[in-house]
């Protein structure tokens, strides 16, 4: 009896572990565009937040910068690079990333857009497979802001 439930168990983890391998290995990149001047809207599925979101679990504020807009694009980059990330397209005032997961080498797709006249850049950040990201997302991003904010305030003290 003992030999039968290690036998299901080690079974159904096989079975958990090569459907996880098989969706990594079959995630295709979005279209990853602006549309209608704006990054592109989260699915109804909890795995994507995104500063132009209104109201709601999938909304969080842009970054805000007091740099140049050109400064505030390089900060940026610097911030993706520390954070993990690859920079995949960089056609100003859009820029898009990957990060891939450790594990499973899951692929989550990070958008920004620039609003220069408010000193802003909204970012969109979502999975490419499943219905949850348990919030990596929404981690993924605050990472990136402190260290963007950090890219800011070194840039601010070599000014002064």
């Amino acid at each position: 009896m003992y030999k039968i439930i290690i036998t299901v168990i080690l079974l159904v983890i096989a079975l958990v572990v090569g459907r996880m391998v098989f969706l990594s290995l079959t995630s295709r990149a979005p279209d990853t565009s602006l549309v209608d001047g704006k990054l592109r809207p989260c699915p109804d599925t909890p795995n994507c937040v995104s500063s132009e979101e209104q109201g709601d679990s999938k909304s969080l504020p842009p970054l805000s910068y007091s740099s140049s807009t050109e400064e505030a694009w390089q900060d940026l980059r610097i911030a993706i690079d520390e954070s993990g990330g690859v920079v995949r397209n960089d056609d100003a005032p859009y820029l898009w990333a990957t990060y891939t997961t450790r594990l499973f080498r899951y692929v989550d797709d990070m958008e920004f857009r620039m609003e220069p006249e408010h000193n802003l850049i909204h970012v969109r950040s979502g999975s490419r497979v499943g219905k949850s990201d348990l919030g990596v997302n929404r981690k993924n991003v605050e990472k990136l802001r402190i260290l963007f904010n950090a890219a800011q305030s070194s840039s601010r003290k070599l000014i002064q």
